[in-house]
């Protein structure tokens, strides 16, 4: 039972990183070790072997980039201020906020008024205020607490951002509890190994993105629904499917429904800044020199995930005639000017959504109320684009594809796959598929590796 509850633990951890589908296969084993049947185990152990390719080495992250916190910037201030820092946590902006407010009043510093030219106190002021300090040493402080409140900026909006990242692959599943998670085995397991599915790297490739529904999903999905006592709610905060909101409350519904939409509200509110910032070719989408591509495409995932879910909510609840007033549209993702070359070269074009994206107003305005888009709207945007509004998603939650076939997690570099870790990693260091001038690693002997 501790090996289970173990195993079940360590899922739960799995939801705020980013492991490979067999490496989940390999504890949801261990999680269920006296519930499976022959075959749903043999089918598991066949999935949770491959992840021994290699002597169990990849060269793929195990998580998403975390934010570096402000330690070293308390360290330094517990020096320069003579303060003690115990029980100050770095790695939360808030905490950071207040440690620096309160090492600043003493010299008179506020944050947000901490501009160097203007803010500082001159040595009149300083003497008023019974601050004993030198200007060398005033300065120091000064600058230390700019760089905190900077830093804690900074941590700010990259835990916004790997926020956003998980929620573009993983929908609301970060947000369950380890009580809940523990309560329901079965459904713990699929949530665990569906959303490592969907977090899986973008290959570089023609045929699109493998579906994530694939047939260990399934085989656990199935397991759900021969259980009586299974946490639907658990299910439906990672996977909005239409068999999954049918079997939760109209209050739950409703409560997820909200959750989507303030998603879609947030991030659209981040498209926007991006969007206005930018110099984007809204035909093409095709990436250009100075384009935060990186930024665009983690926001867009975001939001379209969150609007996939509002739609399926909305379906869930009966209420898509709302689309008939309101129906805000997708994003579009920056795409790689070589990818497109590629796509041209093929015949297939650009994605057929890009001519819709571009025929309608920008979701974010339509969001905030600045402009209206409305369901008609959007066919008829789509029938001049020659996209199946239907199938595409655009005005209903997208069909269901064929269940995925399991495929071992490649070794990519930059979206390419290559043999093995090991060659990933020299590929990696070369700056082989940047697009940028390739290195030559002392590891190849000074000859580049070959693409």
């Amino acid at each position: 039972m501790e090996e289970e509850i173990a195993a079940l633990t360590a899922l739960h951890v799995s939801l705020d990183q980013r492991p490979r589908p067999e490496d989940v296969a390999a504890l949801v084993v261990k999680a269920l070790p006296k519930k499976l049947g022959v075959r749903q185990r043999n089918m598991l152990r066949r999935v949770a072997n491959t992840a021994s390719r290699w002597h169990g080495e990849t060269s793929m992250p195990s998580d998403f980039a975390r934010p570096v916190g402000g330690a070293r910037q308390v360290a330094a201030a517990e020096r320069l201020f003579e303060l003690s820092a115990t029980g100050v946590d770095a790695e939360d902006p808030a905490a950071l906020r207040t440690f620096a407010e309160e090492a600043g009043t003493p010299m008179g510093a506020a944050l947000g008024r901490l501009d160097f030219l203007n803010d500082r106190l001159d040595r009149n002021s300083r003497s008023v205020a019974g601050i004993e300090l030198s200007k060398r040493q005033y300065n120091r402080r000064f600058r230390l607490l700019r760089r905190i409140e900077a830093k804690a900026s900074t941590l700010d909006n990259e835990r916004r951002k790997r926020s956003l990242a998980l929620v573009a692959r993983a929908g609301q599943a970060s947000s369950i509890g380890l009580g809940q998670f523990l309560a329901d085995p079965d459904a713990a397991c699929f949530v665990a190994y569906y959303t490592a599915k969907r977090k899986l790297r973008r290959e570089f490739t023609l045929s699109g993105r493998d579906n994530s529904y694939d047939q260990i999903a399934e085989l656990l999905f199935k397991r759900c629904l021969g259980n009586p006592a299974t946490d639907w709610w658990m299910i439906a905060q990672a996977y909005p499917a239409p068999e999954v909101l049918h079997r939760i409350s109209e209050a739950r519904r409703g409560e997820l429904l909200g959750r989507w939409f303030a998603s879609m509200r947030q991030v659209g509110e981040l498209l926007s800044e991006v969007w206005e910032a930018s110099d984007f070719n809204r035909e093409t989408m095709i990436v250009r020199a100075g384009n935060d591509s990186s930024t665009w495409n983690l926001f867009t995932g975001a939001y379209n995930t969150a609007r996939a879910g509002w739609l399926s909510c909305l379906a869930g609840c009966e209420a898509l005639d709302l689309l008939d007033v309101f129906c805000p549209g997708k994003s579009m993702l920056l795409i790689a000017g070589d990818l497109a070359a590629w796509h041209d070269r093929d015949g297939s074009g650009r994605h057929p959504d890009t001519g819709v994206w571009a025929r309608l107003p920008l979701p974010w305005r339509v969001l905030d109320g600045r402009e209206q888009c409305t369901r008609a709207d959007v066919l008829t945007a789509c029938a001049e684009a020659k996209v199946d509004a239907v199938k595409s998603g655009w005005v209903t939650p997208r069909p269901a594809g064929a269940v995925g076939w399991f495929r071992p997690t490649p070794e990519l570099v930059h979206g390419v796959a290559v043999a093995d870790p090991a060659w990933a990693d020299l590929l990696r260091k070369a700056g082989v598929f940047s697009g940028k001038a390739v290195r030559v690693p002392p590891e190849t002997g000074g000859q580049p590796p070959r693409r």
